[in-house]
């Protein structure tokens, strides 16, 4: 029920952003600036406010780290093999890899996280969400946006207002900080963008997406049962031989069986790549994780 409401919800500012962009009024100049506000505004917003109020334990957040750091290696792993065995083109592979790495953990996984689990559940998500952005502004972006220019302009690019939140966000964490209350105010208000701004951008690049042939579209197909299925079970069999606390397993299976999250279509319009297969990813893996990640939930039995 958590996760068919989130759904609702996604879809319904998806749906928002293709009836804006049908009418012409979220056009393609508008929707780069929306693009560059989500990237550089609301989304490192999004990740500070998983620095502020975190109370865990410093010895049970630096196992989470550790955990999270090994998940997202295993992503990053699947996705160099993925990518060649579905032979995508050279032009596609950043976007392929970015969609099987980096799912939509923040809009989806932190309802479901509160709804099953609870606030301690969350703590270890905000982990998660911090490597997530770390990864996304520096991994992400040097796959989407290549390494064509010198070494200079590449390390530019890992230079944003991302990696900055999430370096501030860690040290808040690990130093128990306490921000003023104004400031904790504005941060929040500023993350509560990410999601719908996010998803009107995703909806309003589906009018530019050639729809009727994607079921002949195998790769795609593919990618989507891998993205799914395949990766959250291979990933849950495998660490559920080193984890034993089922909080943190809960958050693990959210990070892995989400659909592709929505930064990957964010930064591809910014960077100008190919944000149309981007779109078509997320929301293809959206509209099918209504299925999937409840199947999955039974199967794997997790509580």
């Amino acid at each position: 029920m958590i996760l068919c409401r989130q759904l609702l919800i996604l879809f319904f500012f998806m749906l928002l952003g293709f009836g804006m962009a049908k009418r012409k009024i979220l056009d393609r100049h508008n929707s780069v600036f929306l693009s560059w506000l989500i990237v550089n505004v609301a989304n490192p917003a999004l990740i500070l406010s998983g620095g502020i109020g975190n109370s865990i334990d410093r010895r049970e957040l630096f196992k989470v780290v550790l955990v999270a750091a090994g998940v997202y290696l295993f992503l990053i792993v699947v996705s160099e093999i993925a990518v060649k065995l579905l032979g995508v083109d050279r032009k596609e592979t950043g976007i392929y890899k970015v969609l099987l790495i980096f799912t939509n953990m923040g809009f989806m996984g932190f309802p479901l996280l509160d709804a099953m689990y609870g606030a301690e559940a969350l703590l270890y998500g905000a982990v998660f969400l911090l490597l997530f952005n770390l990864l996304i502004y520096t991994y992400g972006i040097f796959r989407i946006a290549g390494t064509a220019g010198s070494p200079a302009e590449i390390l530019k690019k890992f230079v944003n207002p991302g990696v900055a939140a999430g370096v501030l966000a860690i040290m808040l964490a690990f130093l128990r900080v306490e921000l003023p209350g104004s400031v904790n105010q504005t941060v929040s208000m500023l993350s509560n963008l990410t999601a719908p701004l996010s998803m009107m951008v995703i909806g309003a690049s589906f009018l530019e997406v050639q729809w009727k042939g994607f079921l002949r579209d195998i790769r795609l197909l593919i990618f989507v049962a891998l993205r799914l299925v395949i990766i959250p079970v291979l990933g849950m069999l495998i660490l559920r031989n080193f984890v034993s606390n089922q909080y943190l397993l809960g958050v693990c299976f959210v990070t892995l069986a989400a659909p592709s999250g929505s930064m990957a279509a964010m930064l591809a319009r910014q960077y100008r790549a190919d944000y149309v297969t981007a779109s078509k990813g997320i929301g293809l893996t959206t509209l099918l994780s209504v299925i999937t990640m409840p199947l999955l939930f039974w199967v794997l039995q997790l509580r």
